[in-house]
């Protein structure tokens, strides 16, 4: 106990050592303008200077330009100060502002607006339009401030002794500024270059490019304020930014955050920033393979630094932190392992850089994702994140802008040369590309009306990715998008590793559920093709209905049938349902193991579902059970085979230790899956809850050991005890223990496991509607299904095609 008080007043005083050195850094340069004041601003330590004529201060090449206040007695709401706000400088003609710079290197350029109200006067701020330009950079082009107080920050390596800022009035209007700062900062803080991510090569020197700050996040959903930055930086909260908030959890745990010898100091990111982070819920589902998504508003066409920020401040259980990461739909890093970039000092910081160049709409998606290479725990974590953009060959931060730099400027003439030499060239470039473009492009059509010709059918003269022979319920686009109101947020019942599905009305009326394949998924055509063509060969009861696909303009969309109660997992935890009594749990059972049981054994080849899960199995409007999610799925062994070699693919917690181990795939592997859900339903708890205790962090592992010490009782859901007969839930207990054997060889077939639990429910007191049971229950007969009645909907195919051409002919 005294060695832990010793550990923890060490952390303390080298934490606070740190943080004083931090705090330390004192710009060389470090103007602050309160622009239009009368007299100097003191913000929370900081003094701003006032630029008015009779200042002892003159940095305005116009002095006599007019300055305005506010006429708004309510408080101007802003993190940087208030008072800031309530002046501005009103520029009628091209003025400058000039500073001496002591320190040649990178500075802050950080521009103040907002257009506050006037008394009165001939000012209407709301309507100023101008463009502001600086050491031969171009940083706002024609530029109308928002009515919300907002700050400009650049970065730029000053060269020169001098730095001048220039504000042009657009035609016709005219400019302002309620302050600005122009403060050095650490070199460090821009890297020379980064990764490149979409590009050819790596990016040029960024020293020579300017920098315009988009987006600063601290994760976890905190602001961190300038106050606590050292460099005076906002960091804003995540939430407003993340795609998916229902599947993350926002942690804080600064005490963790272990700052060494080489991890980023105090100037790159706060101690606030790496001790907040957004993780996984990986408590909710532990299995999943999921990203944590944020979306930003970015303009195209430019190229942009993204700084993620990392420091592991979570506990779990011992095992390698891996991660995904993507820009958009490109990777950054695959299989990142945290603890190798981070020395393996748990708590230590990290960042890592990356350069893309955005295109097309303007959404910059930054997503981490899960990684279970070599073992590692599924999780994601990130703690800060930074979006710079880049300045583009022409000087520029804004489209159509014009780099000013009067010190190396050329004269006209030689501009004007340059430009018809460059034209000439670029004139026959273009014709060489065209002449080849349409040759290459003819012999690939060539080439794919062959391969159409002899593999694909064609509807409505679009290519699909299926056989006439086995697919037959195509929906146009069209359909599609009016049955879900245009993929309308409001309609998504479900996030999954292949995207957001959604509950669509077609036009009949028809309810259904529409899986919309996501651009950055894990998951993608090869696992789309073999769901579709899975589900179309095979209709049971307790098999998800396919009703049709969609595969236009790069859309992977699966239309099934809607389940009314959702996923078995959000009904045993998670969520708010009411909880489901023991016949319930046992009938779920039984109808689960029948549809997987039509699976191995419907066809001379086995079908493996191969990712068998608790939120893989839903539920219609009378609870039966449904088995879905057939993307993984793969045709078993032949006769003359044991197993099916392949990948390992399934979710972390269910995979079968021995195809985990030898990559042997087998029916067995299913059965563990499936014995694996069995005690999920027994329990009511995750199959991985990183919140308890070491030893029950594992629901198999707690299971086994639980059974090891004859307290196998204590593992129960506390809702199902004393409701129960002990009968049902021996036979019960013995079989799922029989499916979660460590060999495959000891695990019974999915015959057996289906006949022991309709034992069990027969043992419970009710009667099943099913081929008879025997008395005793302990025949070793397997049951054989066959009845006419799971096999529902048989004709259905001809039912969906007439409904699809219908659909066809009304988007015609």
């Amino acid at each position: 106990m005294e060695f832990r008080k010793f550990r923890l007043l060490i952390w303390v005083m080298s934490t606070m050592c740190l943080i004083k050195c931090s705090f330390q850094f004192d710009p060389i340069d470090n103007y602050l303008l309160d622009c239009g004041s009368p007299t100097n601003s003191s913000i929370r330590d900081r003094v701003f200077l006032a630029d008015t004529s009779d200042s002892d201060h003159h940095f305005l090449s116009n002095p006599e330009q007019e300055s305005v206040n506010t006429s708004n007695s309510q408080p101007i709401s802003s993190t940087y100060g208030s008072s800031l706000y309530t002046t501005a400088r009103i520029v009628n003609k091209t003025s400058n502002y000039t500073f001496s710079i002591n320190q040649h290197g990178r500075h802050f350029i950080r521009l103040y607006f907002f257009p506050f109200p006037l008394d009165a006067g001939t000012y209407n701020l709301t309507t100023a339009r101008f463009s502001v330009s600086a050491h031969g950079f171009t940083l706002l082009k024609n530029f109308q401030p928002d009515n919300t107080p907002v700050v400009k920050e650049f970065s730029i390596n000053i060269t020169s002794d001098e730095l001048t800022l220039t504000f042009t009035p657009s035609p016709n209007s005219f400019a302002f500024l309620n302050a600005l700062e122009v403060i050095s900062h650490p070199n460090e803080l821009i890297p020379i270059t980064a990764r490149a991510v979409e590009l050819p090569h790596t990016h040029p020197n960024l020293m020579t490019q300017a920098l315009q700050t988009v987006a600063r996040v601290n994760m976890g959903n905190q602001t961190v304020s300038p106050d606590n930055d050292t460099l005076w930086r906002l960091w804003n909260p995540d939430g407003t930014f993340m795609k998916h908030n229902n599947l993350v959890r926002f942690v804080s745990n600064i005490s963790a955050v272990n700052y060494t010898a080489g991890s980023p100091a105090f100037d790159i990111a706060p101690l606030s920033v790496y001790g907040t982070a957004t993780k996984l819920d990986t408590e909710s589902d532990p299995g999943a393979l999921l990203n944590n998504t944020w979306s930003f508003n970015v303009d195209p066409g430019f190229s942009y630094l993204v700084r993620f920020h990392f420091c592991d401040i979570i506990e779990r259980p011992p095992s390698e932190l891996i991660l995904n990461i993507y820009l958009n739909s490109m990777s950054v890093a695959k299989d990142l392992k945290l603890g190798d970039q981070m020395s393996n000092i748990w708590g230590a910081p990290f960042y890592l850089d990356a350069i893309t160049k955005l295109n097309g709409n303007g959404i910059l998606n930054v997503s981490v994702g899960t990684s279970l290479a070599f073992g590692a725990y599924p999780e994601s974590i990130l703690n800060g994140l930074e979006i710079l953009k880049i300045s583009n060959s022409n000087g520029n931060l804004v489209e159509g802008g014009t780099g000013v730099n009067s010190s190396n400027s050329n004269s006209n003439s030689k501009i004007l040369v340059i430009v018809v030499v460059s034209s000439g060239v670029l004139c026959v470039l273009i014709l060489l590309c065209c002449v080849f473009f349409v040759i290459t492009r003819r012999n690939r059509r060539k080439r794919n009306e062959e391969y159409l010709s002899a593999n694909v059918h064609k509807t409505n003269d679009e290519n699909t990715l299926f056989s006439r022979s086995k697919i037959g319920y195509r929906f146009p686009l069209g359909a599609v998008l009016e049955a879900t109101d245009k993929f309308s947020e409001s309609l998504v019942i479900g996030i999954g590793g292949f995207g957001k599905v959604y509950k669509g009305i077609l036009s009949d009326g028809t309810i259904v559920a529409v899986k919309r394949g996501a651009p950055q998924s894990l998951q993608g055509v090869s696992e789309f093709q073999t769901e579709v063509e899975m589900l179309s060969q095979f209709r049971h009861r307790h098999l998800v209905s396919l009703i049709g696909y969609c595969d236009e303009k790069n859309e992977l969309i699966i239309i099934y049938e809607y389940m009314e109660n959702g996923t078995l997992k959000n009904h045993l935890y998670g969520s708010d349902l009411p909880k489901l009594n023991w016949k319930q749990r046992l009938e779920i059972s039984i109808g689960s193991a029948r549809g997987l049981h039509y699976l191995h054994t419907s066809s001379h080849l086995a079908i493996i579902h191969r990712d068998v899960k608790s939120a893989n199995i839903l539920l219609d409007e009378n609870m039966m059970a449904k088995v879905a999610d057939f993307g993984l799925s793969k045709t078993g062994p032949a006769i003359d085979q044991t197993h099916v070699s392949t990948a390992v693919k399934g979710s972390f917690g269910y995979l079968d230790p021995e195809y985990m181990t030898r990559q042997q795939l087998t029916e067995k592997s299913d059965v563990y899956s499936f014995g694996v859900v069995m005690f999920e339903i027994l329990c009511g708890r995750p199959v991985i809850d990183p919140s308890r205790p070491r030893g029950m962090v594992s629901l198999v592992e707690w299971v086994n050991e639980m059974r090891k010490r004859g307290d196998l009782e204590k593992v129960f859901d506390p809702f199902l005890v004393g409701k129960m007969k002990m009968e049902s839930v021996k036979k019960y207990v013995e079989i799922g223990e029989k499916c979660i054997a460590e060999q495959g060889v000891d695990r019974p077939t999915m015959g057996d496991v289906l006949w022991n639990l309709e034992c069990a429910l027969q043992l419970e007191g009710s009667e099943v509607n099913s081929p008879k049971v025997e008395n005793d229950c302990v025949s070793s007969n397997v049951f054989s299904e066959g009845s006419v009645g799971d096999f529902a909907g048989v004709s259905m195919s001809r039912v969906f095609s007439e409904m699809v051409k219908g659909e066809e002919r009304e988007m015609r």
